[in-house]
C-alpha cells in the first residue's frame, strides 16, 4: 500500500511541483493549504500532469484546533513536507507579526500533532537566508548562521531551532531541513508554475510579468554591490530539480537512511548569477527585450550568496540538472500560458 505524505502549502509554487514528483514516485499525497497565496485550480493541473488529483483540505495550520482535527482523521500519514509559510522578504519587513504568527505557530502545531498521532518524519522547507551575508563563499552546511536580514529570514532560522530542539527532546521524531537557494522556472508542461497573487516579490515572476506587459518595468534593486556587475548575486535552481530533492529526502527518512535524527542539506546549483545576468539570460532564452530600471537597494536584501552542494550531491545522491536558459524559458512558457499569449 502506498505511503501517505502530507504536503502543507501543496498548492503553492514549490509545493505543487513536489506533489507531482511524489505522485510520480508512487506516494499518496494529501495537501493542506489555506489558499492565501495560491489557487485551487492548481489541483486540476497536478492531475493533468501526474494522472492523479491529490486529496485536499483547506485551512490555516496556525489554527491548532483545525490542525488537530485534521490529524485525527488522517492518522495514517507517514511523513510531512512543510512548505506552508509567508515568504516575501520585503513584506516581512513591513508586517513582522504576520510572519512570526504564520510561520512559527504552524510548525509548532504540526509538531504537537506529530507527537500526538505518532507521525515520525518531517521535511522542512528552509532557506539559504539563514546564512545572512556569509563571510566566506560558497556556503556549506557548516557555514555559521547569522542574524537574519529580515523577519522572514528569522522565521526560517527560529523554525530550524524549533525543529532541532524538538527532535532532540523527542527521539521518536526525525527531520530534514532543506535550505533552498532561489527556486525559479516552471514545470515543462507549463501547467504549473509560480503565480504570486498581487505584485511579485521574486525576480523571475516580475521578469515574466514585465515581458507579458503586466508590469511597466522591472526594478533592479541596486547596482553598487561588490559583484560582477553591481547587481545582487544568487544561486538560482530549477523548481523541478528542487522538487525531486524532496522525494529523495522523504525516501531517506522512510527507509531509515538518515545518519542523524536531524539533518540539513543545501539545495542549489553551486553557481552564483547576478540579477542582470538573469535579465540577459531571459532575453537570450526567449528573444524578448525587457524594460528595466536600476533603483535603490531593497531593505532586507543581501549582496551575494551561492551554495556548496557537495554534501547534498554526495549524501543524498541528488544534483541540480537543468540549465539557466532552459529554466528561464520554462518560466516564460508558463507565463504565456497563464496570460493566453501565443
Amino acid at each position: 500500500m502506498a505511503k501517505k505524505i502530507l504536503v502543507t502549502g501543496g498548492t503553492g509554487y514549490i509545493g505543487s511541483h513536489t506533489v507531482v514528483e511524489l505522485q510520480n514516485s508512487g506516494y499518496d499525497v494529501i495537501v493542506v493549504d489555506d489558499l492565501s497565496n495560491s489557487s485551487i485550480d492548481v489541483l486540476d493541473n497536478i492531475e493533468k500532469i501526474s494522472g492523479k488529483k491529490p486529496a485536499f483540505e483547506q485551512f490555516d495550520l496556525a489554527d491548532a484546533t483545525k490542525t488537530d482535527e485534521f490529524f485525527s482523521r488522517n492518522s495514517d500519514i507517514s511523513a510531512i513536507i512543510h512548505f506552508a509559510a509567508s515568504k516575501a522578504v520585503g513584506e516581512s519587513v513591513q508586517k513582522p507579526l504576520l510572519y512570526y504568527r504564520n510561520n512559527l505557530v504552524s510548525l509548532m502545531n504540526l509538531l504537537d500533532c506529530q507527537l500526538k498521532y505518532n507521525v515520525a518524519n518531517i521535511v522542512f522547507s528552509s532557506s539559504c537566508t539563514v546564512y545572512g551575508q556569509p563571510d566566506v563563499l560558497p556556503v556549506t552546511e557548516e557555514t555559521p548562521r547569522k542574524d537574519a536580514e529580515s523577519p522572514y529570514g528569522n522565521t526560517k532560522r527560529v523554525n530550524e531551532d524549533i525543529l532541532s530542539d524538538s527532535i532532540l527532546a523527542f527521539p521518536q521524531l526525525k527531520g530534514i531541513a532543506l535550505r533552498y537557494f532561489n527556486p525559479i522556472g516552471a514545470h515543462p508542461t507549463a501547467l504549473i508554475g509560480e503565480l504570486p497573487l498581487g505584485v511579485p516579490q521574486n525576480l523571475v515572476p516580475f521578469i515574466t510579468q514585465t515581458a507579458a506587459g503586466l508590469r511597466d518595468e522591472l526594478k533592479v534593486f541596486g547596482d553598487d554591490y561588490d559583484t560582477v556587475d553591481g547587481s545582487a548575486v544568487r544561486d538560482y535552481i530549477n523548481v523541478v530539480d528542487l522538487a525531486k530533492a524532496h522525494v529523495v529526502a522523504i525516501e531517506r527518512l522512510l527507509e531509515g537512511k538518515n545518519k542523524k535524527s536531524y539533518e540539513i542539506f543545501n539545495l542549489g546549483t553551486g553557481n552564483g548569477l547576478s540579477v542582470l545576468e538573469i535579465v540577459n539570460g531571459f532575453e537570450k532564452a526567449t528573444g524578448v527585450k525587457l524594460n528595466y530600471k536600476v533603483v535603490d537597494r531593497r531593505a532586507g536584501d543581501i549582496e551575494k550568496i551561492w551554495a556548496d552542494t557537495t554534501f547534498a550531491n554526495e549524501e543524498l545522491g541528488w544534483k541540480a540538472e537543468k540549465g539557466t536558459e532552459e529554466t528561464l524559458l520554462s518560466a516564460w512558457n508558463w507565463e504565456k500560458k497563464v496570460r493566453g499569449i501565443k
